[in-house]
Parts: C-alpha cells; sequence; structure tokens
C-alpha cells in the first residue's frame, strides 16, 4: 500500500498548493458552525442566567449574538462553502485526467504479446472504475480527513477552555476507536481488492460477448451464455457479500463505540450540574459538541471503508502501469532514414513464449528493393508470424531481420513503422467518419488527398453514395459497412500514407468475388513501385508475385516464382493443384 501511495503522490504533487488552500478553506467552513454551542453556553448562562441583567438587556444581548453569528453565516460561509466544493472537485478530477494521460499513453506502448494475453474489458476497468476509485483518496485521504481532525481539535480546544475533566471524559471512547478501526479494516482492503476483481471479470464477460453478440445467437447460445453469465455475475455477488459482511461488523462496532460515548457524557455532566460544579449551559454546550465531535469521527469510519477501496484501486491501476514494455527502443537507437525496401531474414527464430514451441525456425530469406514477394502455406505455418515480425510487432527470439541493412532493433519504432503500410483481413475502422478513418494514414492530410486516396482505393464512389458522404460516420468497428467496403477504406489510408513499404495479410480471402476484383485492382495499383509482402491463402491471386515463399511448420521449405515452383512440382505445386481443383 504505502508504495502505491507514495507513486500515486507523484500525480498530486503538482496540485499541492491547491490542496492546502482547499484544506485551510474547508477549516475555516468547519470552524463556523462550532461556535454555535458555545453561542448556546452563552445564551443560557451568560445572557437568560444573568441574575444582574434587566428582561430589556438580556433581549439586547440576545440578539446583538444572534445577528453576529448570522451574519457570518449568510455573508462568510457561502463563498467558503463554494470555493471549498469546487477546488475539491477541480484538483480531484485533474489528478484522474493526468492518471487516464498516463495509463493511456502506456497502453499504447505494450506490445501485442500484453494485448494477447488480456482481456479488453480488464483494460478497461482498471483505466475507468478503478482510477475514478481512488478520487476518494484525494477527496477523503488528502482533504476531508484533515478536516476532520482539524474539527475535533478545535472542538477539543473549545471545550478544554470550558471544563477540562469533561472534555476527558468525553474522549475516553477515542482509544477503543482506534484499537476498532485498526483491526477490522487491515482484512477489509483484501476483500475490496478482490470484489473490483470480481467486478473486473463482468465488465471483461460483458465487452467480449456484447462484441460477439452475433456468434451468440447465430448458434442460438443465449441460454446458455445466459447460465456462464449467472456464474461470473454470481462470483461478483459473493465477493460482494464477503465484502459487506466484514463492513457491516466494523460499522457495528465503531458506531457501537461512538454511540455510546455521550452517555457517559451526559452522566457525568449531570451528575457535576446536580451537585453545583458545572452549569448548565456548559453542560448543554458538551451535549452540542459531542455531536460536533463524533460525526468526524462517524465520517472518518466512512473514510476508512472508501480509502480502503481506494487503495485497492491504486494497486490495480499501478500493476497496469508496471506492466513491462517488451518492444521498445533500445538505448542509442536511431531514426530509420528512408528506406528502399531491402528486407533480410538471417536465421530468424520465435516463439510467443518460454514454454510455447517455435512458430518459426531458423527462417532464411531477402527481398530486393520494389519486389512483390508472396508467403503461402498451410494456415497456422507461420506466416502472419513473419509479417508481424518486421513491424516490429514482436521481437525475433533468435537471429536477426535487417531493412536496409540496419537490424531492426537498433532503429526507433516510430521511423520503422512509418514506413509501412499494413492491409489485413479484418481492418478495424474506428466509430468515426469515413474521412477520420482515412486520414489516419496520414492526420495533415488536405480534404483532396483523402478523396484521391479513395479513389486510388477505388472506395470514392461508394463513400459518395453514403448518407453523409465522407462525413458518415461507420459505427463500431465499421459495422455499417461492408466487408468489401472496409477493406477498401482501410486500403485508402494506405495510399493516403504512402509508405515505401506495403504488407497485405490475406487483405481479400473473406470477401465476395466482385469485392476481390476491386480490392485486387486497387491492392496492385498500391503495390506499384514499393516493396510488398502478401500473405494470401488463394493462390491465384499471387502467380504474378517476383517471389513465392512456401512457409510450412515454421520453416522455408520452398522459394522461386510462380512458373519455377509449378515446375518442381513439390508442396506450393499441390497447394495450387488442390485449390484449382
Amino acid at each position: 500500500m504505502g508504495e502505491s501511495i507514495k507513486r500515486y503522490l507523484k500525480f498530486v504533487k503538482p496540485y499541492n498548493w491547491l490542496i492546502v488552500l482547499t484544506v485551510l478553506i474547508g477549516i475555516v467552513k468547519f470552524a463556523i458552525p462550532l461556535f454555535i454551542p458555545y453561542l448556546i453556553k452563552i445564551v443560557i448562562d451568560d445572557i437568560i442566567g444573568a441574575e444582574t441583567l434587566s428582561n430589556a438587556e438580556k433581549t439586547k444581548q440576545l440578539f446583538i449574538w444572534l445577528g453576529g453569528t448570522a451574519l457570518v453565516f449568510f455573508i462568510i460561509r457561502p463563498p467558503v462553502e463554494y470555493y471549498r466544493q469546487y477546488y475539491a472537485q477541480y484538483v480531484s478530477n485533474k489528478i484522474l485526467y493526468d492518471i487516464r494521460e498516463n495509463l493511456y499513453s502506456h497502453l499504447q506502448r505494450l506490445g501485442l504479446r500484453f494485448y494477447s494475453n488480456t482481456r479488453a474489458g480488464e483494460v478497461i476497468s482498471r483505466v475507468i472504475n478503478d482510477v475514478e476509485q481512488t478520487k476518494n483518496f484525494v477527496m477523503i485521504g488528502l482533504m476531508n480527513v484533515w478536516l476532520d481532525f482539524a474539527t475535533i481539535i478545535i472542538a477539543i480546544i473549545i471545550m478544554l477552555s470550558m471544563d477540562v475533566p469533561l472534555t476527558l471524559v468525553t474522549l475516553l471512547a477515542f482509544p477503543f476507536y482506534a484499537y476498532s478501526v485498526k483491526h477490522f479494516f487491515g482484512k477489509l482492503r483484501t476483500l475490496t481488492r478482490k470484489r473490483s476483481q470480481a467486478l473486473a471479470d463482468v465488465q471483461s464477460y460483458l465487452h467480449e460477448r456484447v462484441s460477439g453478440i452475433s456468434v451468440i445467437k447465430s448458434f442460438a447460445l443465449e441460454d446458455k451464455e445466459q447460465q456462464r453469465f449467472d456464474e461470473t455475475n454470481g462470483n461478483f455477488l459473493d465477493k460482494a457479500i464477503d465484502h459487506t459482511r466484514w463492513n457491516a461488523k466494523a460499522f457495528a462496532v465503531v458506531n457501537t463505540i461512538t454511540d455510546v460515548a455521550p452517555l457517559l457524557v451526559i452522566a457525568y455532566a449531570g451528575y457535576q450540574v446536580i451537585n453545583g460544579p458545572l452549569s448548565i449551559g456548559v453542560m448543554v454546550a458538551f451535549i452540542a459538541y459531542i455531536d460536533r465531535l463524533y460525526n468526524p469521527l462517524r465520517r472518518l469510519v466512512n473514510a476508512s471503508t472508501s480509502l480502503t477501496q481506494s487503495f485497492a484501486s491504486m494497486d490495480r491501476v499501478f500493476e497496469l502501469m508496471e506492466e513491462p514494455y517488451d518492444i521498445k527502443d533500445k538505448d542509442g537507437a536511431k531514426a530509420l532514414p528512408r528506406i528502399n525496401g531491402e528486407i533480410q531474414f538471417e536465421n530468424v527464430s520465435f516463439t510467443y513464449s518460454e514454454e510455447d514451441e517455435h512458430v518459426l525456425r531458423n527462417v532464411n530469406f531477402t527481398v530486393k528493393p520494389g519486389e512483390t514477394v508472396a508467403l503461402v502455406g498451410m494456415s497456422g505455418g507461420g506466416k502472419s508470424t513473419i509479417v508481424s515480425l518486421i513491424p516490429r510487432f514482436y521481437d525475433v527470439t533468435s537471429g536477426s531481420i535487417r531493412m536496409d541493412g540496419h537490424d531492426l532493433r537498433d532503429v526507433q519504432l516510430k521511423s520503422l513503422r512509418d514506413q509501412i503500410g499494413i492491409v489485413l483481413q479484418d481492418s478495424i475502422l474506428f466509430s468515426d467518419s469515413v474521412k477520420s478513418n482515412i486520414m489516419m494514414g496520414n492526420p495533415d492530410a488536405t480534404d483532396e488527398e483523402v478523396i484521391a486516396a479513395a479513389k486510388a482505393a477505388n472506395a470514392h464512389d461508394f463513400i459518395e453514395s453514403l448518407p453523409d458522404g465522407y462525413e458518415t460516420t461507420v459505427g463500431e468497428r465499421g459495422v455499417k459497412l461492408s466487408g468489401g467496403q472496409k477493406q477498401r477504406i482501410a486500403i485508402a489510408r494506405v495510399f493516403l500514407k504512402n509508405p515505401p513499404l506495403l504488407i497485405l495479410d490475406e487483405a481479400t480471402s473473406s470477401l465476395d468475388l466482385e469485392s476481390e476484383a476491386l480490392i485486387q485492382e486497387s491492392l496492385e495499383r498500391l503495390a506499384s513501385d514499393r516493396t510488398t509482402l502478401i500473405v494470401a491463402h488463394r493462390l491465384s491471386t499471387i502467380t504474378h508475385a517476383d517471389k513465392i515463399f512456401v512457409i510450412d511448420h515454421g520453416e522455408l521449405k520452398e522459394a522461386g516464382n510462380h512458373t519455377e515452383l509449378m515446375e518442381k512440382k513439390g508442396i506450393y505445386y499441390n497447394l495450387f493443384q488442390v485449390q484449382t481443383i
């Protein structure tokens, strides 16, 4: 917990002076009502009980004291209350903004290995729910707790000025209160963390199932999925009940202590009034101060619960922040100059984890600048892995990959990826306009450049027919468009990027023949005069390639052009014959 708080305080540090200002304003706000019990004592003992004053003088004194107090409440307290609330919310929301901004930057730098092993809902839960929960640490731990302590101290000082023995009786319950809080709220953090994880599991499950609702419906799995959701939701319910049960025990004990304490005060004060040493005004004031004293204590109990949740959420937030980067620039990495497009694989082997088998084994090949090279073979052979290594979505386990003679691990990631255009089988579009999705290829492009890229991708005509043309929102993951339309927009943004190296990973394998013909035409136009790597299942689409590499079980088994490989009558020949049949 201590380490999480230290890290969190780094985000708090820029706003320290605002927090101090907020606390000082809050002390004024909470101190003003503390005068009321003392005013009661003055009214009872010094005004009503004053035998030397006439009724007229008593009335005059009463209105002077009440009028002065009313002025304080109507003139001073409202702006104090406003600024305390405003600055408290302003500071806490700014800190949360900074944390989320830092988290998002961190998430963008994490490699695909992390995302392949982590559910999206889990990440979202930490960035949204857990970060939001830490707000209580700012509002309560850095502000309200100090205000409550200040209220207690001011009240004790006033009470000591009236009667020391009675003040000590008032404080008798404090040690029992402190022990109870320490005992109960130690375990609460563990229970809170388990509850947060269970809630994240529910959110992850929902995120996956909502994204794949078409699969659930197509297989009529509603009843089965309802059962599985009930299990996940039931796990959260169990953790929430465990948390609630322990929390209820804590409140039962602590509130009993704070409720019994006033009885001691009333008993002692009553005895002192009956036997003469204590005035009725002081007794009434003390009874009023009990409420002022123990209400902050009760708030501190609530604060303990909220802070426990905050600490558990902090742990989860910083656990995500500590996730290491598996792909990053090495010290001294240099920007990759504009490439010609020569690629060399030298004894490249790769495995996704130490426990897994090798996906690639000692792969060697060279792609010359401007060549079109196709990677073919059975599914799972390692074709997509090869093209994923070139933009360094993953790093090689052994061997090296060189671009124009530069080892990819020696150059800056951004300078490498800036020069690579990728079109995938399932091109992802964001829930934004068609124009915005195309402009991801070049955020500074003009409208004319966007239209030119769309025309080159055979996308302009269908975009113009959309309800709002280029400003039409495509929906989440481009759900409002057909597969062929999405693919053409994806190709348009690569045209706009205009990279010297192009990677096409099964870009036409899931399309109908008409869409495939349009896209194949635009891809050939895109591949012109640049180095191109094509991963393809349909061998008829890559017969024009300068080289064809046959990848089988992670190894390069055959290499040559279409004619040469057909003459060998090896793996490629057999695959081509099967597809032709």
